[in-house]
């Protein structure tokens, strides 16, 4: 079964003029029962942050956090010792566990485009750590699904997360088509950048979700030169 949401569906949130953020969850000012989350992903907000600005330090703890820089590069400081530029293609991923704090600026002369995905972890109590990979995702490797983080070990070359879920981006060409092979147990979350495509049949555009569940197969072909990420979640919260 496919839910489809639109664009204009998700929440905007513009908090500080230097700040533009879609939620596609309940989040800081967004409230909605029914929109708290779709199995262990508890937040998705694409966010584009202007030049010099950005977020002081504050805190976390008890999240898997995701961070994949679309366009710009944003500088990361946290109380772990780290201090990093991610660059656009890198992904980065914070086990916030116990608790940590961290800032994220924008220190370069034009703006910049991420999105940011908190995963409920599969166990509380975890120590703070920190990995960030470049991986060229938005960039390389056409017509497939590219993993870049997963809690499934049988992957390789992927930036690990404590979920039992894992992270695809694609950029597909218009007339290719993928197919994923999933299972009723299992969730499939779409979200698109750019292009379209159709899912299963539903046509999405920029901006544009699907969130599936029951499914065996999910057909995806592209109309127009599309870039998606796709995310396969655990269905029951004893497997997160």
């Amino acid at each position: 079964m496919l839910k489809y949401i639109s664009a204009a569906d998700r929440h905007h949130a513009a908090p500080a003029a230097w700040l533009s953020s879609y939620f596609l969850f309940s989040f800081a000012d967004y409230f909605d029962r029914a929109n708290m989350h779709f199995g262990p992903l508890r937040v998705f907000n694409d966010d584009s942050v202007a030049a010099q600005s950005g977020f002081p330090q504050h805190p976390h703890s008890e999240m898997e956090i995701v961070t994949l820089m679309l366009d710009g590069e944003i500088t990361h400081q946290d109380t772990m010792g780290n201090k990093t530029t991610i660059k656009a293609g890198e992904v980065q991923r914070m086990t916030a566990g116990t608790g940590l704090a961290h800032s994220e600026f924008n220190r370069q002369d034009t703006p910049l485009h991420l999105y940011q995905l908190w995963f409920i972890p599969s166990q509380k109590g975890l120590a703070p750590s920190y990995e960030q990979k470049d991986l060229g995702f938005t960039s390389g490797n056409k017509n497939q699904l590219v993993p870049l983080v997963t809690g499934q070990k049988v992957l390789e070359d992927v930036v690990y997360m404590n979920s039992n879920s894992t992270v695809y981006w694609s950029n597909l060409d218009e007339g290719e088509e993928i197919e994923f092979k999933t299972f009723p147990i299992r969730l499939t979350f779409i979200y698109v950048k750019q292009g379209s495509i159709f899912v299963n049949g539903t046509e999405l555009g920029p901006n544009d979700q699907a969130r599936m569940t029951d499914d065996d197969v999910v057909q995806i072909r592209a109309a127009k030169d599309a870039q998606f990420i796709l995310i396969d979640l655990p269905s029951s919260e004893s497997n997160y």
